[in-house]
């Protein structure tokens, strides 16, 4: 007979009635770096600034500031949420527990189908750096490392999926050594990149509060042009919440998650946004067109580092990409894992089984890495399929983010919210600060899902079902998903008995708001 362990108050379970099966062992800074590898200041930053610049330049870097607030919103509920449950798959969970049992399950489905094309598009990534180091990295397509080759980017990315495969497989363990060590290279390179570009400014502020030129002539003048910018800034911020999606496995979870998100999202806001600012201030020529190509920011750090200094920084951007693959990927594994073990995935029993020596769920592992690949392969001779998978990937999170806010906020107005045990506990809590910020945070998502997913070329290009990629993506993924919920999901939906809790075996699997 196997012996269950007793259901710490203060790791966020006891509400759900699950047993703990996975490994308790990630630390502070460990629960840091899952959600600033998410984040990822280099991947993001350097993978998106072409778009920005090309299409509003300098001052596009205002959408910054302006994203950072909305999603700073976002993650001050977060934050709360992570104090009271900080459990695996946590987006699920806290639509679960909020809304009803319809909210929890398709908040869930936009976030784990969401994270996977997350997957496909962080790792096209790896041909806009690679290559610059060594010529020989680009194996198929042009030897003019300026023009972006799908083919090539398709295959080092799968090499790259099948490497984060592998380590998830073999434990959390592992997978946080891992990503705590590249975490922390990142950010030393990070902050060194900002403060190098800072001693070879070569231009004032000024630049930053002019359009430069951008937008004339075009349908909603230069605010057109800036809206569509802003992609590249809304890429970079999102995802803290895999601090909490890790809280199963983290010692002290309901104080440790909640501190994690915020350094981690006021962490890439700073030194990302320092080096934005003075990368731009230290370019040799704004006006040359390789800024406004795919590598645009890895071509200003060669010009101003010269030589082999220039490659170093580059190395440690491959090991951002890396680690934020590792990071989406792990999330995308603990979500899996939440669902099949509500029986809410097909399979449920087979996703949700964890390996008895590693104590990490495995096949999760290895369909997230075959499905991410095959998103990959289907999709390489579509020229604009980085930006496309981008901005798909981005919208359906942030759907999945107001279906935990949305009902949040319903739960403040009933004056559900917050739970007493927060303050009464020493857990983190916004206090009458926080119907404002929830309030904030749905319309910031409602405005920037609207705004993403507006059909246009400069976005999706054309023909039409490129144009209208996101309405018609989300569409066949929403609806399929659905289809299966209202035909065969919802009538098994429940805790499985291999993960049901022996000391609370009249937990409600769903509970309603009441619960909390």
């Amino acid at each position: 007979m196997t012996i269950e362990k007793p259901i710490d108050p203060d790791n966020g379970m006891e509400h759900f009635g699950y047993k703990e099966s996975l490994d308790r062992s990630i630390g502070k800074f460990a629960s840091f770096a899952a959600g600033v590898s998410y984040i990822s200041i280099l991947t993001g930053t350097f993978q998106l600034f072409y778009f920005g610049f090309g299409t509003a330049g300098a001052a596009y870097l205002w959408s910054w500031p302006i994203v950072f607030v909305g999603q700073l919103a976002v993650a001050l509920c977060f934050m709360e949420l992570a104090a009271k449950y900080p459990i695996a798959g946590s987006v699920y969970n806290w639509a679960k527990i909020l809304g009803n049992k319809v909210v929890g399950w398709f908040s869930g489905w936009m976030m784990l189908t969401a994270s996977i094309v997350t997957m496909s598009a962080v790792v096209l990534a790896i041909d806009s750096t690679l290559p610059k180091i060594w010529s020989g990295f680009r194996l198929i397509g042009s030897d003019d490392l300026t023009v972006v080759s799908p083919s090539n980017a398709v295959l080092l990315g799968s090499i790259l999926v099948l490497a984060t495969t592998a380590i998830n497989a073999f434990g959390v363990r592992l997978m946080s050594i891992i990503n705590s060590t590249g975490v922390f290279i990142e950010l030393i390179a990070a902050v060194l990149i900002a403060v190098i570009l800072a001693f070879n400014i070569d231009r004032t502020p000024a630049v930053f509060f002019s359009t430069n030129g951008y937008g004339a002539g075009e349908s909603g003048g230069y605010l057109g042009a800036f809206l569509i910018a802003s992609l590249a800034s809304g890429y970079v911020m999102y995802g803290f919440d895999t601090a909490s999606s890790l809280g199963e496995e983290t010692v002290n979870p309901r104080k440790t998650a909640p501190s994690a998100i915020l350094r981690a999202i006021l962490a890439s806001f700073v030194i990302g946004g320092a080096i934005l600012v003075f990368a731009i201030l230290a370019a040799p020529n704004l006006s040359d067109p390789a800024l406004a190509a795919q590598g645009g920011l890895q071509q200003i750090v060669l010009d101003v580092m010269y030589g082999p200094v220039g490659k170093i920084f580059l190395m440690c951007i491959v090991v951002a990409v890396f680690v934020c693959t590792l990071a989406v990927h792990t999330a995308a594994i603990r979500l899996t894992f939440a669902m099949a073990r509500d029986n809410a995935l097909p399979f449920g029993e087979s996703l949700a089984k964890v390996h008895p020596r590693t104590q990490a769920p495995v096949i999760p592992s290895v369909l997230i890495g075959v499905l991410s690949i095959l998103i990959l392969v289907i999709n390489i001779n579509q020229p604009t399929i980085f930006l496309l998978l981008t901005s798909v990937a981005i919208i359906m999170i942030y759907i999945a983010y107001l279906m935990v806010t949305g009902p949040l906020l319903l739960q403040r107005f009933r004056g559900q919210w917050p739970p007493p045990d927060l303050k009464a506990g020493g857990y983190f809590s916004m206090g009458r600060w926080g119907l404002p910020v929830n309030i904030v945070a749905v319309l910031w998502g409602i405005g920037m899902a609207i705004n993403l997913a507006w059909p246009r070329e400069a976005v999706y290009g054309a023909p039409w079902y490129n144009t209208w990629a996101a309405f018609i993506y989300i569409g066949v993924i929403g609806g399929v998903g659905l289809l299966w919920y209202f035909t065969v999901g919802s009538r098994g939906m429940g805790t499985l008995r291999s993960h049901a809790s022996e000391t609370k075996s009249d937990a409600v699997p769903f509970p309603g708001p009441e619960g909390v």
